[in-house]
This record gives C-alpha cells, structure tokens and sequence, in this order.
C-alpha cells in the first residue's frame, strides 16, 4: 500500500481558532478520500503560534531551534501540504508569512498544497487567489485549484452557510487529494551537513 504524508499548517492565534477548524475539516476529508483510493495517510498538524517565538529566533540568529526545525524537515518531508492563514489587513498573517520565510524556497518545489484562509466577512476571501496562491506559485508549488475561505456565516451547525462550505471542502480535497494520486515529484536530497573544521581536518590527517 502506497502512503502519502501530509503535514497541515495552521496560523490561527486564537484558542479555538476558526483556521484552525477549517484545516482540521480540509485535513480529514483529503485523509478521507486518499484512504478511499487505497493510500495510508499520516497527517501531522502544526499550530504554528506555538512556534511563534523560534520563528522570531530564527530570524535573528539564523538558527532553527529544535522544535522549529522539526517542523521544517516534517514540512520538506511531506508529500502534500494544507496551509490556512486568518486574514489580516487583506492579506495572510505575519506569522504564516515568517514561517514560509524560514523555509528552504526550493524545499517546496512540486509539493501538493492546498489553500485556506478565515476571515471576518466576505470580502476577505480574494486573499487566496491575490496573496496566497501567488506566494505558492513563486515556491513552484502544485496548487489545487480550488481554495476554501470560511467566514463567520460558515460556522453554522445547519442551513445554507454549512452546507456551502462542506461542499467546498469536499471539493478542495478532491483536487487536492488527486494531486497526491499517482507518482509524486522527487523529493529534494538532504543539504549537506557543515562540519567544524576541526572534524574536517582530522577527516583528513586521518587518511594520510
């Protein structure tokens, strides 16, 4: 049986987040419709408000700490990628922007991805196709080509706004889950490991 492994991003800040609701619900229908066609899935989620802080690290010292790193080799080892950003002043969060920041740009070259974001009205919802998707379009990303946007009228347990975005999760995953079918693009070779010159020079002395 074929396996795919898919990691989830979610940039919510608040607890419960509507992100990350919405990544949970795109998650378990692409785990869904992957299992159906035959495929075991993992799926590992992040939360990346918990990393917020090594983030902001990272950028100052050029150092991942550990759980941060853990976080990017678990996304550069992904086959498929599900990112959901909340909007803020029409565009993804800072934070989403920072982590994707810290990543090798080329790591993400041919991944699946699927596309998210909440916001608190309507008119919010461009932000998939003028901010997110041209951001995943520059890291050579595979796209689905439905994103899903979720506003407050979304979240109801009945009636017109739940059953719409049902159907556009269903769909999204769809696509999403179609990309993952089949044979997958090469996955990027591990960087080189930087040895201190101390451990390089003894390599050598070492063989003459």
């Amino acid at each position: 049986m074929e396996s795919r492994r898919i990691t989830v991003l979610s940039a919510g800040l608040g607890v419960p987040s509507s992100s990350r609701l919405l990544a949970d619900q795109l998650a378990a229908s692409a785990e869904q419709q992957l299992a159906a066609a035959g495929y075991a899935v993992s799926v590992e989620t992040v939360e990346l408000r918990d990393i917020a802080v090594e983030i902001a690290n990272n950028f100052v010292t050029g150092y991942a700490p550990p759980r941060l790193a853990e976080v990017i080799a678990a996304v550069e080892a992904s086959d498929g990628i599900i990112a959901v950003s909340p909007v803020f002043s029409a565009s993804y969060s800072g934070l989403f922007k920072s982590f994707i920041d810290v990543l090798d740009p080329k790591s993400l070259d041919g991944k699946a991805v699927l596309l998210g974001a909440t916001g608190g009205t309507d008119r919010h919802q461009m932000v998939l196709d003028y901010a997110m998707r041209p951001l995943f379009n520059y890291l050579r990303t595979r796209n689905a080509a439905t994103g899903v946007f979720a506003g407050p009228q979304d979240w109801g347990t009945a009636g017109a706004g739940g059953a719409a975005l049902s159907a556009r999760i269903e769909r999204a995953a769809g696509e999403f889950s179609s990309l993952l079918k089949g044979s997958q693009p090469r996955q990027q070779p591990a960087p080189l490991e930087s040895l201190p010159f101390e451990e390089l020079l003894a390599g050598i002395t070492g063989r003459n």
